[in-house]
């Protein structure tokens, strides 16, 4: 019996027991959550009045803290997290890694000979400094330029991550440069942050609105995961180094029978799963939702919305404690969008609305004509921002995960388009054109009278089905984001997101302003320029099946573009319009974009020469070994014409694999330290890919051959079904 073989015997004994960590039976559910946050309560309850509405006043507005309240917010944010437990604080950040950083300073501060004080001054709190050299630039510093500054969000609440041994308070911060440039995820979405809500808030006076002070955006974000058994897991080098299996052939049973979706869930995956939201509930992080996803060993966890800002904060804190919670439960959790071959791969939809401060949502249909007037507005500017702006939004989900997941499965396919179901569709049409696709006017009972016009009365909620084919799907009061990747921040994709709608939103504004400068009615103007972009995006509006092929031959009719990887979407970066948009905004710097294009580009590569590496030392170390030895035990047999032939085949793909060994070493050596990081990114993408290919198709019918007893990967069916 192998190592393989011990570990799947000793999974098969195991007894899941409850965690003392999770206790909800002894405990108020509403105690424990947000009970490591220090919340507006706790802020309210430890701060004199006027510092405790300075302070709100900056995290509603925006803006930096006024530096004179700082140190009494400072000592109080420490009394609470030294009475949690808390010995150090850290300044944590999303730099352009895809995870996040911290470091950890000891509130413990020398005072006089042997003796010290707990110490947390207000400087602390609102900056930090980090060596920067080490994180990636693309060309914004030299190595040797080390100095980075974190700067406290006060609009994302600090929290306490409790350890074995402790506890550490964490303030959630901004990473920028020494000459100011962003190095992180959160500085551009802030900033894309504010844009929308200038122009949100522009056409929202047009409509007479002068209650909204405030327009944000909130995001839900569903998250799915694979888990296997750590015993496993660390016998496959693959999934230790690259976070996906660059070998397995395909089990007998996969997810055809689609027994897995929503079905019940394993006891000791329970397990793990309530220790996780438990975990999440005490940091504040709103878990709704819990089940089996469509492939064996996959599941989805799905928070209720938050404002933008705190949901994306929230999501980084969900990856790093489904990592850290299972191993404590014998796991692996995978994030990688792909891990399996085969088989479903993991995204992370992401549910994007927009609203206002008194609570009104603004993609969702009211009950006047008016209110639905500028719900149709809302929803049609963010409709042209995807067409006008598709490629940039296909960017935001390009990464060499990612690129395996797209198209497959559940993942929607790399053309950008939308769903609005029938309904929606034939209100636009008949705003644009005066008749709808099948030249019928909408049902009497659900659309009348909008706009002056007999077309909306008062549209039904969720008047449309869903497609879960889509990669921007309307659905209902909000749209769901489908493209972006498990392992993403979805910052990135925000961040796109906000800004091409403000742009639109700017656009429609500056139409409407100009037809009623020309003599229009308000009504009028609105009706116009709604009918101008209903013309000008219907190209990107479609409700049937994008796995379709005839889609993607309409697509190409259409003009819509099909950037179908990574290195497709690299050039979008510096585009002239994208340096337009972003520059014209205030989101990004010509600079601060070629730098991201450098960085996507660099990772890549990396992550394509380590997979590379890893195929060929796994090939050569573990598969080639294991079926030599399986080759020798058959030698002794060898007396009847059966064997022969099957010696006479083992003999034949054994030489394959020599032969894709080799070739893959060659491709692998055939990039060059003089191309530059774009070439670079072109050849692993058509050569070295290849070749990874070509190895793998080989190494994966060798598995079926080999003695089980022999065999020293894990197989497909061990790491998806047994948990």
């Amino acid at each position: 019996m192998n190592a393989r073989q011990n570990a799947v015997k000793s999974i098969g004994t195991q007894v899941t027991t409850r965690s003392g960590l999770v206790d909800y039976q002894t405990r108020d559910l509403t105690e424990i959550y947000a009970s490591l946050v220090f919340t507006e309560a706790v802020q309210k309850e430890r701060l004199p009045a006027e510092v405790f509405e300075s302070l709100q006043q900056t995290v509603r507005c925006g803006g930096g803290l006024d530096p004179t309240i700082a140190p009494i917010v400072a000592a109080a944010m420490r009394d609470w997290a030294m009475e949690h437990g808390a010995t150090h604080y850290s300044h944590w950040f999303q730099p352009m890694t895809g995870g996040t950083a911290e470091k950890h300073d000891s509130f413990l501060t020398p005072s006089g000979f042997l003796k010290a004080i707990a110490k947390f001054s207000g400087n602390e709190l609102i900056r930090g400094e980090s060596d920067a050299s080490s994180f990636p630039s693309g060309g914004l510093r030299a190595t040797f330029e080390a100095r980075g500054y974190t700067a406290w969000d006060p609009s994302s609440p600090a929290f306490i991550l409790q350890n074995p041994n402790g506890a550490t308070l964490v303030i959630p911060t901004m990473f920028v440069s020494w000459t100011g440039d962003s190095l992180d995820q959160k500085t551009p979405m802030l900033r894309s942050l504010d844009v929308l809500n200038r122009e949100a808030l522009r056409v929202l006076r047009l409509f007479g609105n002068t209650t909204a002070n405030h327009v944000e955006c909130t995001l839900g974000v569903e998250q799915e995961y694979f888990l296997v058994d750590r015993r496993l897991a660390i016998q496959r080098p693959d999934l230790i180094v690259c976070g996906r299996t660059l070998f397995g052939a395909r089990p007998p049973k996969g997810q055809e029978l689609e027994d897995n979706y929503f079905g019940a869930i394993p006891e000791r995956v329970l397990a793990f799963m309530t220790e996780v939201e438990f975990e999440l509930m005490k940091l504040g992080v709103p878990i709704k939702t819990r089940h089996n996803e469509v492939a064996p060993g996959q599941f989805e966890l799905a928070p209720t919305f938050e404002s933008i800002n705190l949901a994306l904060d929230h999501q980084m804190l969900v990856m790093q404690i489904l990592r850290q919670t299972a191993r404590r439960h014998g796991f692996v959790c995978l994030l990688h969008e792909k891990p399996f071959a085969g088989v479903n791969g993991s995204g992370k939809h992401n549910n994007w609305s927009i609203g206002t401060d008194t609570g009104e949502n603004l993609l969702e249909p009211g009950d006047t004509p008016e209110s639905n007037a500028q719900y149709l507005l809302f929803c049609a500017v963010v409709c042209r921002a995807v067409h006008k702006y598709s490629r940039l939004l296909r960017l935001s989900t390009a990464t060499p995960h990612n690129d395996f997941r797209l198209g497959a499965a559940e993942a929607p396919p790399a053309i950008m388009s939308v769903y609005l179901g029938k309904e929606m569709t034939d209100i636009l049409d008949f705003i644009a054109d005066g008749h709808t696709e099948s030249e019928e006017a909408p049902h009497s009972d659900e659309a009348q009278r909008a706009i002056g016009l007999p077309i909306l009365k008062k549209l039904k909620r969720h008047s449309g089905d869903r497609n879960r084919t889509s990669p921007f799907a309307f659905t209902g009061n909000k749209f769901e984001f489908r493209a972006v990747g498990s392992s993403q921040n979805s910052a990135a994709a925000v961040t796109v997101l906000n800004t091409i709608v403000a742009e639109s939103l700017d656009f429609a504004a500056t139409r409407i302003e100009s037809e009623m400068a020309g003599g229009k009615t308000f009504k009028a103007a609105v009706r116009s320029v709604l009918a101008e972009m209903i013309r000008e995006f219907r190209p990107i509006l479609f409700n049937g099946d994008n796995y379709s092929q005839d889609w993607v031959e309409e697509s190409e009719r259409r003009g819509l573009p099909n950037l179908r990887d990574t290195v497709d979407c690299l050039p979008v970066f510096t585009e002239p319009e994208s340096i337009e948009l972003f520059g014209k905004y205030g989101v990004f710097t010509e600079s601060e974009l070629h730098s991201r294009q450098e960085i996507t580009a660099e990772n890549y590569c990396m992550v394509r020469g380590i997979e590379a590496a890893s195929m060929i030392r796994i090939a050569q170390t573990m598969i080639l070994p294991a079926v030599i030895r399986h080759k020798v035990n058959l030698l002794p047999g060898l007396t009847t014409v059966t064997q022969r032939k099957i010696m006479q085949e083992l003999d034949e793909k054994l030489d394959m694999l020599v032969q894709a060994i080799e070739t893959l070493k060659r491709r692998l050596a055939g990039v060059k330290p003089e191309m530059s990081v774009m070439e670079k990114a072109t050849f692993y993408r058509d050569s070295v890919q290849k070749g990874m290919y070509a190895l793998r198709v080989i190494a994966d019918y060798l598995e079926n051959l080999t003695e089980d007893e022999i065999w020293p990967l894990p197989s497909y069916a061990e790491l998806l079904f047994i948990r």
